[in-house]
């Protein structure tokens, strides 16, 4: 449920252009725990100085009879203080086809948003559930919705041998400026292969509108510790509109340092 002006177009270019060339520049490399392809999220938080990148190079999304590359999707994850993020997000979307209904290039899902870990658990080597809150601004998008928004979410996660599992629950205040809520669960396989399968259920919707109900299946291949690989397809349901949509990306983590 997360989606700007000419000064946030711009921003968003920049950052599209400059993400991977600021990863394969950084200092080192530092472990990424990839939160690509999925739409939820875990209960953790990128370490105090580090950056963690998450681009989507390439997707496809069929929508109805509407056809659209997305590329890219890009998410920044800063670590700005312990046990906190910051999070700016969004997706380019170029329209295909002869009949278009409307403009090619759009900017969507546009947000920023804060992330705090409230309870240390399995995600940070401790024992029991791992929960975190994050709460931000739905901007106003590009050729899409104009208005802006407001979400929290509260994330509960747990880490065993085989299994890991992130709870997602959330309420908005829409861009339409109507009430809204999201929910989503994640499945992973074992944490230590370098290839797992990964599984996500989600619904959300919004007053007077029909709600949504879409599925993911795919793989993460990490093949280092600052480097994570994945890939996936979703499937979604809105009233009488299907939704395929094909996934491909990244996750880098690396560090900018922080003053002492």
């Amino acid at each position: 449920m997360s989606e700007r002006s000419a000064g946030d177009r711009s921003l968003l270019a920049r950052l599209a252009c400059r993400g991977p060339v600021l990863a394969v520049m950084a200092a080192w490399p530092l472990a990424a725990s990839a939160y690509r392809p999925f739409d939820s999220t875990d209960a953790a938080v990128a370490a105090r100085g580090e950056v963690e990148l998450e681009l989507g190079p390439l997707g496809y999304l069929v929508q109805g009879p509407d056809r659209a590359l997305v590329a890219p999707s890009l998410v920044l994850n800063w670590g700005f203080a312990d046990q906190w993020e910051a999070v700016l997000e969004g997706r380019h979307f170029i329209a295909l086809g002869g009949d278009l209904r409307e403009p090619q290039l759009r900017v969507e899902d546009t947000a920023f948003s804060l992330k705090r870990v409230l309870r240390e658990g399995s995600l940070q080597e401790r024992s029991g559930v791992s929960v975190a809150v994050e709460f931000g601004a739905l901007l106003p998008t590009i050729n899409g919705e104009a208005g802006v928004g407001a979400e929290c979410a509260l994330i509960v996660s747990q880490r065993w041998r085989n299994l890991t599992v992130h709870v997602n629950g959330a309420a908005a205040w829409t861009r339409a400026h109507t009430p809204g809520a999201f929910g989503g669960v994640i499945l992973e396989g074992h944490d230590a292969w370098a290839v797992r399968p990964v599984a996500e259920i989600l619904v959300e919707g919004e007053r007077d509108l029909p709600s949504t109900l879409s599925g993911l299946v795919g793989t993460i291949w990490r093949p280092s510790d600052a480097l994570s690989l994945d890939a996936a397809v979703r499937l979604a349901r809105t009233g009488s509109v299907s939704t395929t949509e094909v996934r491909v990306g990244l996750t880098w983590g690396f560090s900018v340092g922080l003053p002492r």
